[in-house]
């Protein structure tokens, strides 16, 4: 089991890390939309937040040696599911067929007062 943490991303504002590796395989803790710099919240603005999980899930990915596109199952909680269609939207600015398996859930509140976390198991290729 190896600890994966980059300063690309928001560092962990719990008891966890960004991500933990076993083998090929990469448990990336929830992302939410705090800018890595500041550890504020980017912005109110659901569309910017949600590109900025995105973000933060990329930079968390290539610190372990992967990518977006190796993400296997991505779990995403909004605070409003009327914004699912925005999620739809930045996938396909993030990724490409074949799609990660995914849920969608709306939550009553997550931390800072983001409205969108996502997290992901990621299958790194064998080498």
């Amino acid at each position: 089991m190896r600890p994966v943490n980059t300063k690309l991303a928001p560092e962990a504002i719990g008891t966890y890390s960004q991500a933990i590796q076993c083998g090929n395989t990469v448990y990336l803790s929830g992302q939410i939309p705090l800018d890595p710099a500041t550890m504020q919240l980017c912005s109110e603005d659901i569309k910017l937040q949600i590109t900025q999980v995105l973000e933060n899930l990329s930079a968390v990915c290539e610190a372990a040696g992967g990518s977006l596109a190796q993400i296997a199952k991505l779990n995403v909680y909004l605070t409003d599911l009327r914004h699912f269609p925005l999620i739809n939207e930045a996938m396909s600015r993030y990724f490409a067929a074949p799609y990660p398996a995914r849920a969608a859930i709306e939550v009553s509140a997550l931390p800072r007062g983001a409205q969108v976390e996502m997290d992901g198991i990621m299958v790194l290729s064998s080498k």
